[in-house]
């Protein structure tokens, strides 16, 4: 038997700047006394991150749920929106939270995102939208999904938890449909402890959000419209200041723990890797394999709970299907007969331990210890 980890080795672990960087970045803050509602250092990350994600307009949340919550809004969404039931649960539950119907897809074999192909044969009088998520950071079928929603006048939102500074042919992934939502939660490659932002193209929508995000409120005398309170404070804004400055070095790192994985996985039969994505800039965020239990002889949760025992911690993305949650099951769209591709991938799919503290000679351990199950 193969040694174990003598610590646990978790699926990632956050970018945490010098706490004496941070100190000194929050004397700044201290010294103003300005805590939150639109301060100097938000507004300085804003416009940094629009830049970063090559964006038009940026706005800050506090976090990407809330930000979510608010692009439906904002976009005056209603009725039935379709999305995939491959996802976490805040991508439907946003939905649901605006009184709105998700309408379950199937998806991609490949990519694992909502199938562009299907997606037609699912709009009904009721669509008002459709709601992709560019999973694990590999993007959507971006073109064929506008030209849905052109023909038949629909929103399209993208959740983009997974692809920061993701792009596709040097287009930042956020300029694609009416919204972007893009999350900077301790786990994500980039983060703000807590934090999310919606990308726009179009000034006025910007506009729209930023009052939607702060109860709605124009000026000391007038509030137009009911808002909520979705505003990022100063502090998280320091701190994604200093990881912004970290991420291109970590994604460095995360390139060589890639390429360990792959060459060390590339030929077992039963494992299968993400594809690259012609034209597509990487975000590094997670490194996932497939693993197809008839011919690993393993099923992935057998890999999965072994690997705990050496003290490696996997995570199995996104199990179960959002579509099985007590809340959803009962929708028409939630029948398993309707997501055959989801439901064969969600038993497939495992995250690997991936930051860059990990070492290749971590990773190649790790692959060992896998190939030892077979």
């Amino acid at each position: 038997m193969l040694d174990k980890f003598p610590e646990m080795i978790y699926v990632t672990r956050p970018l945490l700047p010098p706490l004496d960087r941070v100190t000194s970045k929050l004397q700044d803050v201290w010294n103003s006394q300005w805590l939150t509602n639109n301060g100097s250092e938000h507004q300085k990350l804003e416009q940094t991150l629009a830049a970063s994600l090559k964006v038009p307009y940026l706005s800050l949340f506090n976090n990407g749920t809330i930000a979510l919550i608010v692009a439906c809004q904002s976009l005056r969404v209603f009725g039935d929106v379709i999305t995939t039931p491959f996802t976490f649960p805040a991508t439907p539950h946003v939905l649901t939270w605006n009184n709105i119907r998700p309408i379950f897809c199937d998806i991609d074999p490949v990519s694992m995102t909502i199938d562009a192909d299907k997606i037609e044969s699912m709009i009904t009088p009721q669509t008002t939208a459709i709601l992709g998520v560019h999973v694990f950071g590999v993007p959507c079928n971006v073109k064929e999904i506008q030209e849905i929603a052109d023909r038949y006048g629909l929103k399209v939102i993208y959740d983009a938890a997974h692809a920061f500074q993701t792009e596709i042919d040097g287009t930042g992934i956020g300029t694609f449909g009416d919204i972007t939502m893009f999350s900077f939660h301790a786990t994500k490659l980039y983060h703000t402890l807590e934090g999310g932002a919606l990308a726009v193209k179009d000034k006025s929508v910007k506009e729209r959000i930023d009052l939607l995000k702060n109860f709605g409120i124009k000026n000391e005398e007038e509030v137009v419209m009911p808002g909520i309170n979705g505003k990022m404070n100063e502090i998280q804004a320091v701190i994604g200041q200093l990881v912004l400055e970290m991420v291109d070095e970590e994604k460095n790192r995360r390139r060589v723990l890639r390429d360990t994985y792959v060459e060390c996985l590339k030929d077992v039969e039963g494992i299968s890797l993400m594809a690259d994505v012609p034209g597509m800039k990487n975000s590094y965020q997670y490194f996932v394999i497939r693993i197809d239990q008839n011919k690993f002889g393993k099923s992935r949760d057998h890999v999965h709970n072994e690997l705990k025992k050496y003290n490696v911690i996997t995570r199995k993305y996104f199990y179960p299907l959002c579509s099985e949650y007590t809340c959803y099951r009962q929708l028409p769209s939630s029948s398993a007969s309707n997501l055959p591709v989801a439901h064969k991938v969600v038993n497939e799919v495992l995250a690997l331990p991936f930051y860059g503290r990990l070492t290749s000679a971590d990773a190649e351990q790790i692959c060992k210890i896998i190939k030892s199950f077979r």
